[in-house]
């Protein structure tokens, strides 16, 4: 048996040659390319993130037309409720486009628009909530 331990190399260093300049992991000089997508839990984590937030957008329309129903039919009302809808419609776009976009092997970035659009939604919907609050 020779005096090399196991996991490491006949210079001491670790097996995987880190800092050596050796190809022995996966890192970021595996190739120009890269593997596929790992397929481990974040997506679903992100996928799970946006359908709890069009679970939450889904509430605060519902909540809105109802109030906007069972307050006696106010014009402000109404239209807060209006508003809602289409606001919380505005977000179901945004949300699907980025789940299909979250099937892709390599999804593109968020784009700073589309990003806006979502905060953009939530932040009326949370207003148009607030307003309707008896």
């Amino acid at each position: 048996m020779s005096g090399a331990v196991a996991g490491q190399g006949e210079s001491g260093g670790s097996a995987c040659g880190a800092g050596t300049g050796e190809s022995g992991g996966s890192g970021a000089g595996a190739g120009a390319v890269g593997p596929e997508r790992d397929p481990g839990l974040q997506p679903e984590r992100t996928r799970l993130a946006w359908r709890r937030t069009t679970l939450s957008c889904t509430v605060v329309a519902v909540l809105a037309v109802k109030q906007a129903v069972h307050g006696q039919g106010d014009p402000g009302g109404v239209l807060a409720a209006a508003l809602s809808v289409l606001v919380w419609l505005g977000f179901l776009v945004v949300t699907h486009r980025r789940l299909r976009e979250l099937d892709r092997a390599r999804p593109p970035v968020l784009s700073a628009r589309r990003a806006l659009a979502a905060v953009g939604c939530v932040l009326a919907l949370t207003v148009l909530g607030v307003a309707l609050m008896p």
